[in-house]
């Protein structure tokens, strides 16, 4: 399901602005586009949101034939080839384990099995998992076991999972936003599920303000970001959750002690890339009180909220053009 709207803004040298919406990855996305009109505006969102698409048929863990099921599917048995793509992915999997001290594991996803944060079939609310639902969870994770020769990758325990959802929509936005540039679009951006890659500011040259919503009001913006050309991204505590005991649990899960993360309500970060923003904001939750150290360090533009809704900004260098920065409201 598509809508296409035209944003009531004046005209510049007869070039209006368009938003295109569409449904992928689990949830709502737009293409917003400066065009001469809707035909246009329309090929090349078109041309965007295909591959969105291609990417999600091709890694999504709920298509049983996309490579990541493909390899799921294989775990203990056979190794898989793979393509120069997906062997690009798994590098930079790698390389996000890596810097986040093991904390970023594309095999931490077997961890959902033991956690629920709806009711059941019986309309029973969610509740923590006992120690004896993850231990064996558990055992299954762990990205140094991930074996690899060449172009073939092999989980060697089954039911070991590799799961691109911690990085996937933020490489989509990014590889759309790619197509809208081939296609000559120079004012626009991606939205995926809040996760943006802007290619160039609006037609009037002026950037794009994007609103970060309060992780504890969704009717509410906490702060605006200018943005000319780059990526954002948010990671918190409030898209998947319940509460129990009085303690809150999202679905942000520590790898090593398969438990949610506590420290931070979220973490909005700005940087040359969707993928970028990302993997930082998510390495900054998953490293919890060090993930304020980590932020420093990457040199981003970022603003973050900790568990008690201190603030938490740096707003000193933004990588796009126009005003830089995150302004909290």
């Amino acid at each position: 399901m598509m809508a296409v709207t035209h944003t009531p803004q004046p005209p510049v040298d007869g070039i209006g602005t368009w938003r295109i919406r569409f449904a992928a990855m689990g949830g709502s996305g737009e293409v917003v586009l400066a065009a001469p009109g809707a035909a246009q505006a329309r090929r090349c969102a078109d041309a965007a949101i295909a591959e969105v698409l291609r990417i999600e048929h091709k890694y999504s863990r709920y298509r049983a034939d996309s490579v990541v099921s493909r390899i799921n599917a294989a775990a203990g048995r056979a190794d898989v080839a793979c393509d120069s793509e997906t062997l690009a992915l798994l590098d930079y999997a790698h390389t996000l384990f890596g810097a986040s001290g093991g904390l970023f594991d594309v095999t931490s996803g077997v961890l959902r099995r033991a956690w629920r944060f709806g009711p059941d079939a019986q309309g029973r609310p969610p509740q923590p998992p006992d120690a004896a639902a993850l231990e064996p969870l558990l055992a299954l994770v762990g990205w140094p076991r991930v074996q690899r020769d060449g172009a073939r990758i092999f989980l060697p325990e089954p039911g070991m999972e590799l799961d691109f959802g911690g990085f996937g929509k933020e490489y989509a936005a990014d590889r759309a936003a790619a197509v809208l540039v081939a296609q000559g679009v120079a004012h626009g951006h991606v939205n995926l599920g809040g996760d943006l890659a802007v290619v160039g500011p609006r037609a009037d040259g002026r950037p794009w303000s994007i609103g970060i919503r309060d992780p504890r009001r969704a009717d509410a913006l906490m702060a605006s970001v200018p943005v000319s050309r780059g990526g954002l991204a948010t990671s918190g505590d409030y898209e998947r959750w319940f509460e129990h005991g009085g303690q809150r649990y999202c679905h942000v899960l520590d790898p090593v002690r398969g438990v949610p993360v506590r420290h931070w309500r979220s973490v909005s970060v700005l940087a040359p890339s969707a993928l970028a923003a990302g993997t930082v904001s998510t390495i900054a939750m998953l490293m919890q009180r060090e993930g304020l150290r980590f932020l420093d360090d990457s040199g981003h533009d970022y603003l973050a909220v900790d568990a008690e809704g201190r603030l938490h900004q740096r707003s000193a260098g933004a990588p796009q053009a126009g005003p830089p920065g995150i302004c909290a409201h």
